[in-house]
């Protein structure tokens, strides 16, 4: 079943394109690599692929709904409840503990009570911090800050998870494990995963690659 589409999907900024003519078919449960040098276009694709910005040509679905029609409300609930972003930088609340930022999205969406304890209980455990529940954002390592962040990104068992960058900001073992942790909670949860990266290790843990150069898939891809 196809999660995610874009047919032909170009923006422009002024008379530039910064991408043009990308098609793609993402899976469920699959995860794709959107792997290129930086100013090639990469996250600018994954910002219209998670309706934080609008195509100026093409077609894009999420769960077979259309991106373009959307109202703003409605791609903020979409993303919300469909889609979860993971950063470089983390995005932590810093005034909330690492079990309240795994929560926080439940709470925004109104989930009951237990279901957002034991919701979060499991992830944090999942993610191999259960002894660092209760830690602030300050007192944890940016491989912790990382591995927060994938377990909040997926807490409201998104159709698709975003990502990028997400090792861009930590050293190489810590990297490795939150690609680790990625794909291995992806495997479980059964959500779809968008890759973006410059590493060739990184894109290794997704099932395809789409290189991309000047804004476009290379050699016709996919």
């Amino acid at each position: 079943m196809t999660v995610l589409h874009a047919q032909g999907v170009g923006r422009r900024f002024g008379s530039r394109w910064v991408v043009r003519g990308l098609d793609l078919d993402l899976g469920a449960g699959e995860r794709v690599a959107l792997l290129g040098p930086s100013g090639c276009g990469k996250t600018t694709f994954l910002n219209l692929l998670g309706g934080l910005d609008r195509p100026d040509e093409g077609a894009l679905f999420l769960d077979g709904e259309s991106l373009q029609q959307a109202s703003p409300a409605r791609l903020a609930e979409l993303r919300r409840t469909r889609l979860g972003t993971i950063f470089q930088f983390f995005h932590l609340i810093p005034t909330l503990t690492a079990t309240e930022n795994i929560e926080l999205p439940l709470r925004m969406l109104k989930w009951p009570e237990a279901e957002v304890r034991a919701r979060c209980a499991g992830l944090i455990q999942s993610i191999g911090l259960a002894h660092r529940a209760g830690a602030w954002p300050s007192e944890l390592s940016g491989g912790e800050m990382q591995r927060v962040a994938v377990a909040r990104a997926l807490a409201a068992r998104p159709s698709v998870l975003l990502a990028d960058e997400p090792t861009g900001n930590l050293d190489r073992a810590s990297g490795q494990a939150v690609l680790d942790l990625l794909a291995e909670l992806t495997e479980k949860e059964g959500s779809a995963l968008i890759l973006v990266t410059h590493s060739e290790a990184a894109a290794s843990i997704c099932h395809r690659v789409l290189r991309m150069e000047d804004g476009r898939f290379l050699n016709g891809q996919p």
